[in-house]
């Protein structure tokens, strides 16, 4: 194989995975906004929950019951980490990370947005 096939085999090898990284960028923004929603909608109850003079004086599934927007943005907040979001938020990251562990082994890396860094060889003596 010439230098010249290599160069873009290369070439072709990065546009892919820049198009692939660039195609999970609006899935994973959509992922991180529904978590910060659901974040900010859990610590808004929890803290409703926790001025409520009555949390004191009833029991615990009475105090939940009384505050249903807490409990159902927290079941809501739970299933969506069973479900993987914290996996789907750093997606992108995921896969350059990976993709820089198989590439280290040819002297190259890759930055987060999928970009070929091509490392000096090493000199061997």
């Amino acid at each position: 194989m010439t230098s010249l096939e290599q160069a873009e085999d290369l070439k072709a090898f990065e546009r892919r995975l820049t198009e692939y990284i660039h195609c999970l960028q609006p899935a994973t923004g959509r992922w991180r906004m529904l978590l910060i929603v659901v974040s900010v909608c859990t610590a808004t109850g929890a803290w409703n929950w926790l001025i409520d003079p009555e949390t004191q004086k009833v029991s615990f599934f009475t105090s939940l019951w009384n505050h249903p927007f807490f409990t159902i943005s927290c079941i809501t907040l739970i299933g969506l980490f069973f479900a993987g979001i914290h996996k789907r938020v750093v997606a992108p990251s995921i896969i350059a990370a990976r993709c820089r562990t198989v590439l280290a082994e040819y002297n190259m890396s890759c930055d987060d947005t999928g970009k070929l860094i091509l490392k000096p060889r090493p000199h061997v003596q």
